[in-house]
């Protein structure tokens, strides 16, 4: 896996990484949620709090990256960890 970061800047980089990774965390809790909707577990109110904090989640996330001009840094450390998540989960060759 090749993770791209500047050494004159060290900070873009390092925020894009971190902000990949609550992106990350944010797709697992959105994942959960549906579980617990299609589960049955979460009422009518607490759908609507659930999704309402979601949509938030999401538009200070974006709102961060587009501040720190880091949006193509975070799709790149995605697809980088996207692809090295798919080696690993589908066992291809470099991925055992």
């Amino acid at each position: 896996m090749n993770i791209d970061i500047e050494q004159d800047n060290l900070k873009q980089g390092v925020l894009g990484l971190v902000l990949a990774l609550v992106e990350i965390i944010r797709d697992l809790l959105k994942t959960q949620a549906v579980r617990r909707m299609e589960g049955g577990s979460l009422n009518g109110e607490e759908i609507e709090r659930l999704g309402k904090s979601l949509m938030e989640f999401d538009r200070v996330v974006e709102q961060i990256k587009e501040e720190n001009g880091v949006t193509e840094a975070v799709r790149s450390v995605r697809e980088s960890l996207d692809s090295l998540v798919e080696k690993v989960l589908g066992g291809g060759a470099d991925g055992r």
